[in-house]
C-alpha cells in the first residue's frame, strides 16, 4: 500500500476536489490544482475527485470513470505526490452520502434559499432542476466536515458554499453541544483564482463554453495555445500602464493574471515590464510560458492514463486511506446523534 502523508505531516487538514467533467483546462490548474503542490508539503492534504457533484448536471453523467482518471492524473502530472497526499474518488467512500443526509436535517431551507449558484445554474427552469443541484452546497459540506478538514481551497464561485459549511458546522456543534467539527477557513491564493474566458473576461473559463476558443486545455497543442493566445479578446487601448488603469478591461487583466500566476511574478511586475509594448510582444510571452508548463504536464498526464495498473491503485489506495479516516469519523458522529450503533 502506497504510504499516505496523512498521519505524518502537521495536524491542520487540507480538503478539495475537481468535478471530472471532461476538458480539463488552464482555469481548473490555475484556480485549483496549481495551488494545491505547495500545501502537501506542510499540512495533511485529501485531493478527492467529486463525481457524487458531477451528476447533479445530466451532461456530465456518460463518461465518469474515464473523466475521473483524467482528473487524478492531472492532480499527479501537476505535483501532487501520492506519497504525500490522499488522492480518491468520492464515490469510492461512503460516508460522504451518508453524512449528505445527516447534515441535510440539520439545515434550514432558508439557507439554501440563499445560495445564488443553484439561482445560477437552474435558470428559469429551477422546476425541472434536480434535488441534487439544490442540495449541493450540503454535499459539499459533508465532503469538508467528513476528514474534521480545517482549510479548504476555494474560487470566488464557491466562496458562499464555504460559508454555508461553515453555519451547518457551528449550527451542528451548537445542536449536540460539541466542538467536534472543527470549523473550516477558506484559502484563496494568488493572482488567477478565477481565470476568465480568454473571449468574455466576465465570465468564467469553462469547459461548457461552446467556444473552445474560449479556454486553454490542459490537452492542448502548443500550435492551439498560440492560437488561442493570439486571438484572446484584449481591446484597442494600450498595455495599461498600472492596476488602476486595469479597471473596466476584464479581458486584459485576465492575461495579466494568467501571466503573473504562471510566472509566479506580482502583476505590478509583468505591467511594469510591458508597459508601453503593444500586445503582441506579451501575448508571446504568455504562449511560450503556457507552452513550457502545458505540455510538460499534458505529456505527463498521457504516461499515466494509459497506464491503468498504477493510476488505478493510487485510488484505490487513497480510497482506503479516506475510508479509515471517514469511518471513524462517523461513527463518532452517530455517537454525538445517539443513533444505536
Amino acid at each position: 500500500m502506497i504510504e499516505s502523508g496523512i498521519k505524518k505531516v502537521g495536524n491542520d487538514l487540507v480538503f478539495s476536489g475537481v468535478q471530472p467533467t471532461g476538458n480539463l483546462h488552464l482555469g481548473n490548474y490555475l484556480g485549483a490544482i496549481k495551488n494545491w503542490v505547495d500545501f502537501q508539503n506542510s499540512k495533511k492534504c485529501i485531493f478527492c475527485i467529486v463525481d457524487l457533484h458531477a451528476i447533479t448536471v445530466s451532461e456530465n453523467r456518460k463518461k465518469l470513470d474515464e473523466y475521473s482518471k483524467e482528473v487524478a492524473a492531472a492532480y499527479i502530472a501537476s505535483g501532487i505526490e501520492p506519497k504525500k497526499s490522499t488522492i480518491f474518488v468520492q464515490s469510492n467512500v461512503k460516508g460522504h452520502s451518508e453524512l449528505a443526509w445527516i447534515l441535510g436535517c440539520h439545515t434550514p431551507i432558508g439557507w439554501l434559499n440563499r445560495m445564488t449558484q443553484f439561482k445560477d445554474k437552474a435558470g428559469k427552469n429551477k422546476e425541472k432542476a434536480p434535488l441534487g443541484l439544490y442540495s449541493y452546497p450540503v454535499l459539499m459540506a459533508a465532503d469538508i466536515l467528513l476528514y474534521k478538514s480545517n482549510f479548504v481551497p476555494v474560487g470566488e464561485d464557491q466562496k458562499q458554499h464555504l460559508e454555508l459549511c461553515r453555519d451547518i458546522a457551528q449550527g451542528f456543534n451548537r445542536s449536540y453541544n460539541t466542538d467536534f467539527f472543527p470549523i473550516p477557513e477558506p484559502i484563496i491564493t494568488g493572482a488567477a483564482t478565477r481565470v476568465m474566458s480568454l473571449k468574455d473576461g466576465k465570465k468564467k473559463m469553462s469547459k461548457s463554453d461552446p467556444s473552445d476558443q474560449s479556454r486553454i486545455n490542459l490537452t492542448d497543442s502548443n500550435d492551439q495555445i498560440i492560437k488561442k493566445i493570439q486571438r484572446a479578446r484584449t481591446d484597442s487601448l494600450p498595455f495599461p500602464e498600472n492596476n488602476k488603469s486595469l479597471e473596466d478591461r476584464p479581458e486584459v487583466e485576465n492575461l495579466i493574471n494568467i501571466f503573473a500566476s504562471i510566472s509566479e511574478k506580482p502583476s505590478e511586475n509583468i505591467i511594469k515590464e510591458y508597459s508601453g509594448n503593444d500586445f503582441k510582444s506579451f501575448k508571446q510571452d504568455l504562449s511560450d510560458l503556457l507552452i513550457s508548463k502545458i505540455s510538460k504536464i499534458s505529456n505527463e498526464m498521457k504516461k499515466l492514463l494509459s497506464d491503468h495498473v498504477y493510476l488505478n491503485s493510487i485510488l484505490s489506495d487513497g480510497a482506503k486511506e479516506a475510508k479509515e479516516i471517514s469511518e471513524k469519523n462517523i461513527k463518532e458522529i452517530k455517537k454525538i446523534i445517539k443513533f444505536y450503533i
